[in-house]
């Protein structure tokens, strides 16, 4: 197996005592305990780069280490809405170049020391990474410690789609309430079982409650129906999403969370097994202490 890790950095936090088989046997089981899901959609524009970085600085927040691999070559995006894009140097592409190394290329958050971004490729770099450097950068990671590696998927299912999901073990499929979503959802979980990704998940993004009332929406039930795949959780629609992409910061740490805020978080803590209900979508933000107030005052 190619390591892409600082052999420096392991020099220095190396026990004198420690054999060369006690080192890779920590590493080993470091890879054993990490997770690796990939984000994925099919359909561009479901929202799937909102989700991979409110999910994972939702995860990191927990107190998780979480890396974020953006796999889309040349359109990258994640920079953006973590607000890192002026603090990337390097890319996956100048690691397997030989001119840096893992932990050069991985950019650690601000605000969260636990969460890491590594991207793929610059803007405007259009060549992909094997299958077989996806899997060493995956597994390099997951020896440094990191719990949760997510991985943002480009959008349909060409070479980059296959590329993206040959390191995962998990996969998470974000789409809305549209035929075309959907049918786009579907070819894509019938892929990752072909590809022996059996743990799939689904992610219901911009639902609007009203349209659903009035019948002009397929409801997250009809959603799941149609996709026969386990629901994660369902994301309102919330023009705050614009506003924390602006900004570069995730829904999850706006100091009063939205009702798509708290949806993400409830996600994230769904998929790392903390916690086993949904919120309700037709219930306002301020009817959560309305409900408090019922419960211990009648």
């Amino acid at each position: 197996m190619t390591t892409f890790s600082n052999q420096q950095e392991g020099q220095q936090y190396m026990d004198p005592s420690e054999t060369l088989s006690d080192v890779l046997q920590s590493q080993t089981t470091n890879i054993q305990n990490s997770r690796t899901i990939v984000v994925t959609s099919g359909k561009g524009g479901v929202g799937k780069t909102t989700a991979t970085a409110n999910l994972g600085m939702s995860i990191a927040r927990l107190g998780y280490r979480v890396a974020l691999i953006d796999a889309d070559i040349g359109l990258r995006n994640l920079d953006l809405l973590l607000g890192l894009e002026n603090r990337i140097l390097y890319t996956a592409m100048d690691i397997l170049d030989g001119q840096c190394r893992l932990d050069q290329a991985l950019i650690r958050d601000k605000r969260w020391k636990n969460l890491s971004l590594l991207s793929i490729s610059k803007n405007r770099q259009r060549y992909n990474v094997t299958r077989k450097n996806m899997e060493n950068l995956v597994k390099s990671i997951a020896s440094l410690g990191y719990q949760f590696v997510l991985v943002d998927c480009p959008a349909g299912i060409d070479v980059g789609f296959i590329n993206a999901i040959s390191p995962a073990q998990e996969a998470l499929i974000v789409t809305t309430p549209e035929i075309t979503a959907i049918r786009d959802a579907d070819r894509v979980a019938g892929l990752l079982e072909a590809n022996g990704i059996y743990n799939v998940k689904l992610l219901v993004n911009r639902v609007r409650p009203d349209m659903i009332q009035r019948n002009d929406m397929m409801s997250v039930r009809d959603v799941q129906e149609m996709l026969g795949i386990p629901l994660l959780g369902a994301i309102p629609e919330d023009n705050h999403v614009i506003i924390s992409t602006n900004r570069g910061e995730p829904l999850v740490l706006k100091k009063k969370l939205t009702l798509s805020g708290i949806a993400f978080e409830n996600a994230a803590r769904r998929l790392i097994g903390k916690q086993d209900y949904f919120i309700d979508l037709t219930t306002p933000y301020k009817g959560v202490f309305q409900k408090v107030q019922e419960l211990f005052f009648g």
